[in-house]
């Protein structure tokens, strides 16, 4: 069902709901490409993609960022060491806290996947909808995301 509007009212029950149902078929679809091509899903790729790109991350960092809890996010880092893909390093300036790590294997998985990762994304999405829609709905996402962030909407408590 598409969000219906009158003018400029849309019904924000139905966006929602488009919105949730996108995210739900795109996040599902990656899932099983990149199972399929790679043996992991979407959340370990973006948990190793983060890894490369914020060296020396903590667990408390990528729970930040992807607004779910230390403890989950912990959890998912024990998995991710346990295939080898990333290690926890001693934090030098924080004996709390540990500084995470891709190994070699992680970085190559991360390398193969992401190109698995960049070609679903632009047949799902590019095949819909055009470049002028594509950047219209861009901007928006990232301007309700900003203001959510900013507000600290839904930023889990443990």
């Amino acid at each position: 069902m598409a969000s219906k509007s009158r003018g400029d009212v849309v019904d924000l029950t139905i966006f929602f709901s488009d919105l949730v149902r996108c995210e739900t078929r795109l996040y599902n679809a990656l899932n099983d490409r990149l199972r399929e091509q790679h043996g992991i899903v979407t959340s370990q790729f973006e948990a190793l993609r983060y890894l490369r790109d914020h060296p020396e991350a903590r667990v408390a960092d990528l729970a930040a960022a992807y607004a779910i809890g230390i403890g989950a996010t912990s959890k998912s880092i024990d998995r991710l060491e346990k295939q080898g893909w990333a290690i926890r390093q001693p934090n030098p300036s924080d004996r709390r806290s540990s500084l995470l790590a891709l190994t070699d294997a992680g970085s190559q998985l991360v390398e193969a996947a992401e190109k698995t990762f960049t070609e679903t994304l632009a047949e799902l999405i590019g095949g819909t909808l055009d470049s002028s829609s594509a950047s219209a709905a861009a901007q928006a996402f990232a301007k309700l995301r900003s203001a959510l962030e900013r507000d600290k909407v839904g930023t889990p408590t443990g």
